[in-house]
């Protein structure tokens, strides 16, 4: 299956020359440009992207609210904000937006590769140093609400389930556990499917959090 991209940025420069990366890979295909977060919405409405890429600062419209925009005119596009900055303030709305991931630009173009196909598999993916952003903000957030209102598992996570569980908290990719583990892919994706019914989570990035709030990280 082919990955239908839309790459929003507001430096032309940057959107072709990532473009240029991208078109190497036979799975996927940049189908539009966008140079604000307002262009963004009209250019998806038409070419149906399954993975857009935005960037946070731009003219007209940002990158927040436009992750927003599109999360609600097309639910089943996935965003990955790609960005310069990593400020508490811009994750932490990105990711309430609708946003699947988070990437710095100073990222690999095969961490990138890898980031746009998970997305397409409806997986989350963040920038490491993103993730224990949100951790940290969710243990203190956590931290003030009473230990007798906190949920307790029905079912338990398996020892391989809290290693797995682990590495999600990190922002490690599913291709990224197997190695470290060295399983197959297909194991991995079958126990985090395992992970997000037990902790009864829809993504990673809620599982992460979850996992901090019950104290299993």
């Amino acid at each position: 299956m082919t990955i239908r991209v839309l790459l929003v940025d507001d430096q032309a420069l940057f959107r072709e020359g990532l473009e240029t990366l991208l078109s190497v890979h036979e799975d996927i295909r940049v189908v539009g440009q966008a140079s604000n977060g307002q262009e963004a919405v009209e250019v998806a409405a038409k070419v149906q992207p399954d993975v857009v890429l935005m960037d946070v600062r731009m003219p007209v419209l940002d990158g927040v609210r436009a992750t927003h925009l599109l999360k609600r005119t097309l639910p089943q596009c996935r965003v990955i904000v790609l960005t310069t900055f990593d400020d508490d303030e811009y994750v932490f709305d990105a990711l309430r937006a609708g946003a699947v991931g988070y990437l710095l630009k100073d990222v690999a173009c095969a961490r990138l590769v890898e980031a746009i196909r998970a997305a397409a598999r409806d997986e989350s993916i963040l920038e490491p140093s993103v993730a224990a952003k949100v951790i940290a903000e969710f243990s203190r957030v956590s931290s003030m609400v009473p230990l007798a209102q906190m949920e307790e598992l029905v079912e338990p996570l398996s020892e391989r389930e809290l290693e797995i569980l682990s590495w999600i908290a990190r922002g490690a990719h599913n291709k990224e556990i197997a190695s470290q583990l060295f399983i197959a892919e297909g194991t991995v994706k079958n126990h985090i499917t395992h992970i997000l019914g037990k902790l009864g989570v829809r993504d990673r990035t809620q599982a992460a959090l979850k996992a901090r709030e019950l104290g299993l990280l």
